[in-house]
């Protein structure tokens, strides 16, 4: 059983440059930005120890290591495409023994969801080198969270070679089970139809009306349920683009370019 010594480092994807919404890591929904929403979701999971935002060296984001100034968090700033190098940098500067990776376009991700990932592997009677809700996803697409030992990644930094294992951190060990042993942490029910992510304009329009609909500052998972389900305005259910539309697109197809099989299939 992996004990509680263990330093847990929540690492925070973002940056200013999406393709789709340009600025959306700093885009206002209710009243602060969507960054900010994540952070302060992240900061009430049990058991972590520091949270990490992880951006780029370009200029736009300057503007995130200032907000992560006034959040009181790290930022570590390091190559806008291989986002793998970024992770490892980041994670070795923070001396971490576990990781937690989040994504920085979850504003409404649930700290008991992800601390439920994070001590499904802490407390594993075998240990574990990875552990996720999203292979296969049965949570809503948003409260994705991704645990992994710092010697999983330094492996994967050192072995991965495909642009889609540079870019997206992760796929190296789900594409190797003989290497890692892997867990897969899965809600009761199905619920991975939703779409709680921001990528487009419509998904921030989503959450805004969600979050105007809320009883609470931040609604967790039954209450984004409830909304969602009973007011007609929120009856919609995002399905295009599908989930990791941009690792499809962007990743995947540089790898067949190189004359790799497409390792993973898109839920």
């Amino acid at each position: 059983m992996m004990g509680a010594e263990k330093r847990v480092v929540a690492i925070i994807q973002a940056r200013m440059g999406s393709s789709r919404l340009p600025g959306k890591a700093l885009r206002p929904l209710a009243g602060k930005s969507m960054l900010a929403h994540v952070i302060e979701r992240v900061r009430r999971v049990e058991r972590c120890d520091e949270i990490v935002v992880a951006t780029s060296t370009g200029f736009e984001d300057e503007a995130i290591a200032g907000a992560c100034a006034r959040q009181g968090v790290t930022c570590f700033r390091g190559d806008e495409r291989n986002v793998l190098n970024r992770f490892y940098r980041a994670a070795q500067k923070s001396h971490a023994d576990v990781i937690m990776r989040i994504a920085g376009d979850s504003p409404l991700l649930d700290w008991n969801v992800t601390g439920r990932v994070l001590s499904s592997f802490l407390n594993s009677e075998t240990p574990l080198d990875y552990a996720s809700n999203i292979h296969p996803p049965t949570y809503p697409d948003g409260l994705d969270t991704e645990v992994f030992t710092f010697n999983a990644l330094e492996r994967t930094w050192t072995e991965a070679s495909l642009p889609s294992e540079r870019e997206y951190v992760t796929p190296y060990i789900r594409n190797h089970p003989d290497l890692f042993r892997s867990l897969n942490v899965a809600h009761s029910t199905d619920l991975s139809g939703y779409r709680w992510t921001v990528d487009e304009g419509r998904d921030a329009l989503f959450i805004e009306r969600l979050l105007a609909h809320s009883e609470n500052e931040f609604p967790l998972l039954e209450e984004a349920l409830h909304i969602t389900r009973h007011y007609p305005e929120m009856s919609m259910v995002f399905r295009d683009p599908p989930r990791q539309a941009s690792y499809a697109v962007a990743s995947l197809r540089p790898d067949a370019i190189l004359g790799e099989p497409l390792l993973e299939e898109v839920a």
